[in-house]
């Protein structure tokens, strides 16, 4: 019994061919197409899982270049279909040509519709088996902590090494350039931990000069130095129970690392003016953007402190390397913008999210979130621009498939943006969007979307 969701569409001039293709795969609804427009036309109408495209077609059939276009122009409309290149036997050059280009096999003619259906079925089953890694991997797509946003691979990477060291009491590094969210994970890193109910203290190693640094982290007695009225307790000693994050680890100047280092191998500290030893049990966080192998190789960071700071180390891949992330947390930091600003319900223009998505990004995620406060503060209506955004207008792509795939992907954004401005709550989310909780739990289901465990 044929099945109306398996589609093939045949893009070939010969009507003889034609009428013999269309009855030699009954497994399939067969659309058929004769020049580059209308295989166009039948893609967006049908979306066909396999194509089978002959080289040679109008208003050139003795050359492979409308057939080559054609092929461009279907994979760039539909990536995900399997296209089955037909060739003359003396055109091999053209056949890998496709091939280079993305076409998933060619067949050389004459055809053998036996052979042939074989190896559309083959296709079909293979598009249908990326299809569900597809949904199992969207599936996936969560934010796995507490204010961090992740939907690239690269960071749910990060994610999950994060959830197993939480855990324990290893001594923790996170690497990568400013801006990319080493403190948030920091605080992951605690929050996630057995000492989430006790203090996370934070310090910054670059902020704070030479001078006071030490007193800062290690405390200091009564009389000390000049300005030293009373005993005072350092960070170090004041997140005992806790977690300890030490940020710009790269900054601490060469004295303080040989102290910070006894500290982390005897779990024992000296106030500034002191003598008595104080044990403390702190977990510790240490972040940089510098390279510390680098300059323990210049002689400014000890290895053996290198070490002890790293018994595991997370590198944190840059925004311009996380794929499609920054539109997802451009909209995420434009609907907290928006609520703030008391700015209404805004959104981004289409040339604002090509422009983002053609942004490097140089200051990662802090450069984001700045950009689009400022925006959202200066916008006039109900729109923000790529002009808004103080960026350059990118090219914004061909158009999606279809307006079936249009409709998708506007619910899809409007369902998880009004989730997350609920947070996490269903009913909200629902009655923001204007409709029920069961159509939106059955609207979920139909597109794939993770609402993970949200009440309401």
């Amino acid at each position: 019994m044929r099945s109306p969701e398996k589609t093939l569409l045949v893009v070939e001039d010969d009507p003889g061919l034609q009428k013999a293709l269309r009855w030699a795969f009954s497994d399939f609804d067969v659309v058929i197409a004769g020049d580059r427009k209308s295989a166009i036309a039948q893609l967006r109408r049908h979306e066909p899982q396999v194509v089978t495209l002959d080289l040679g077609l109008p208003p050139d059939p003795g050359s492979a270049s409308e057939g080559l276009a054609t092929l461009q122009e279907l994979l760039a409309l539909a990536p995900g279909i399997k296209v089955i290149v037909v060739t003359g036997n003396d055109d091999h050059e053209n056949a890998v040509r496709a091939i280079g280009l993305g076409a998933w096999l060619f067949f050389q003619k004459p055809v053998d519709a036996e052979l042939l259906g074989v190896i559309v079925e083959r296709a079909y089953n293979l598009f249908e088996l990326e299809q569900e890694n597809r949904v199992l991997s969207h599936q996936g797509i969560r934010e796995p902590m507490a204010g961090i946003i992740a939907t690239s691979p690269e960071m749910l990477q990060v994610c999950q090494t994060v959830q197993k060291v939480a855990p324990t009491d290893a001594t923790t590094l996170l690497l990568g350039e400013s801006g990319t969210g080493k403190e948030l994970l920091a605080r992951a890193l605690h929050d996630l931990s057995p000492r989430a109910k006790e203090r996370f203290v934070a310090i910054n190693c670059a902020a704070i000069p030479d001078s006071l640094l030490e007193s800062e982290l290690f405390g200091y007695e009564k009389g000390a130095f000049t300005g030293a009225a009373k005993q005072t307790p350092g960070n170090i000693e004041y997140a005992d129970g806790g977690t300890l994050f030490l940020d710009e680890m790269g900054d601490l100047p060469s004295p303080l690392q040989a102290k910070l280092l006894r500290f982390l191998q005897e779990r024992v500290i000296v106030r500034v003016g002191g003598r008595k030893e104080i044990p403390v049990d702190v977990r510790v966080v240490s972040a940089t953007h510098q390279n510390l192998e680098e300059l323990i190789k210049q002689g400014r960071f000890r290895e053996d402190l290198y070490y002890r700071v790293s018994e595991i180390s997370i590198q944190i891949p840059t925004l311009r390397e996380r794929q499609g992330e920054a539109a997802v947390l451009a909209n995420h930091f434009l609907g907290k913008e928006s609520e703030q600003q008391n700015k209404g319900n805004l959104s981004f223009s289409k040339d604002a999210l090509a422009a983002i998505n053609a942004y490097e990004w140089p200051g990662n995620v802090r450069e984001l979130a700045n950009r689009v406060k400022r925006a959202v503060i200066m916008v006039e209506g109900k729109q923000v621009t790529a002009r808004g955004l103080e960026l350059v207008a990118a090219e914004t792509g061909v158009l999606p498939l279809n307006l079936r795939e249009v409709r998708v992907q506007a619910e899809s954004q409007a369902m998880l943006q009004a989730l997350n401005n609920a947070k996490g709550n269903v009913s909200q989310a629902a009655s923001l969007l204007g409709i029920t909780r069961p159509t939106f739990y059955a609207l979920a289901k139909k597109y794939n979307l993770d609402i993970g465990q949200a009440g309401g």
